[in-house]
């Protein structure tokens, strides 16, 4: 069965005002994979993964050059609807990030902006998001209590069916785990290999185990470079370029 490629970033350039921070980054990333962007911190890898759901539009001075191809369409186009983007590429952040609402009331956020009103639609929706996050049966006698009141763990796996309760088709993690602890981090980890069934993963991740662990893809990133990509075994076995064994054996970064 052939993988289709469902992302393409041709020749992507960006700055910050008049700061490069990314330069010329060509990468595809197809259906149904994680991929781990790996790197040190100020490398380029959470404004790259802010880019591809266009959520560096909100800095001031932002400009880019090149494409990033989603479905066919480049997502830079004047006619693409970013809400309908982000709807189709969800974002999970670094820091669990849950609304100060029930916790029924967070994952029919989404839907609700999308003009599903009514009870007999969202519940489902609720229900189902919650399940594939791995959270139902821990909250399904609190759904109407503040999400406030859950575990760092438990609201970032709220967080993560939040961007599921939309339909998206890629999931950008920033992050996801840095935050919690070791149970909750394995959590988290055996979820984002379940979810990749139905979703291809994007995950920004400092911990280079943590991208062995799940990762198909790993892409290291230097200094606003995309420095060396490939399969997870192959790049962190035999890395191509020096640079790149120089971070993953630890003498740099």
């Amino acid at each position: 069965m052939t993988t289709q490629t469902l992302l393409t970033v041709d020749h992507l350039d960006l700055w910050y005002s008049e700061h490069k921070a990314l330069k010329d980054i060509n990468m595809t990333f197809p259906e149904n994979t994680i991929t781990a962007l790996i790197g040190p911190s100020g490398c380029g890898k959470s404004t790259f993964l802010k880019t591809i759901n266009r959520m560096n539009d909100l800095v001031k001075g932002v400009h880019y050059e090149g494409i990033i191809s989603y479905d066919g369409n480049n997502i830079f186009h004047s006619d693409v609807n970013v809400t309908h983007l982000r709807k189709k590429i969800g974002m999970v952040f670094q820091r669990p990030n849950p609304f100060d609402k029930s916790i029924y009331d967070n994952i029919a956020y989404g839907p609700r902006t999308h003009g599903i009103r009514s009870k007999a639609e969202l519940d489902p929706i609720v229900e189902d998001s919650l399940k594939k996050a791995a959270l139902w049966d821990e909250v399904k006698d609190r759904l109407h209590k503040s999400a406030l009141g859950l575990s760092g763990g438990q609201q970032q796996r709220l967080c993560i069916a939040r961007a599921l309760a939309v339909n998206p088709k890629i999931i950008l993690m920033d992050e996801p785990t840095s935050a919690l602890d070791p149970i909750s981090t394995a959590k988290i980890e055996e979820l984002m290999i379940d979810l990749k069934k139905d979703y291809t993963i994007i995950v920004v991740t400092h911990n280079m185990q943590q991208a062995l662990r799940i990762s198909d893809y790993t892409a290291f990133f230097l200094l606003g470079e995309l420095i060396e990509h490939g399969k997870t075994q192959e790049l962190f076995s035999n890395p191509v370029q020096e640079r790149t064994e120089a971070y993953i054996t630890g003498r740099f970064g």
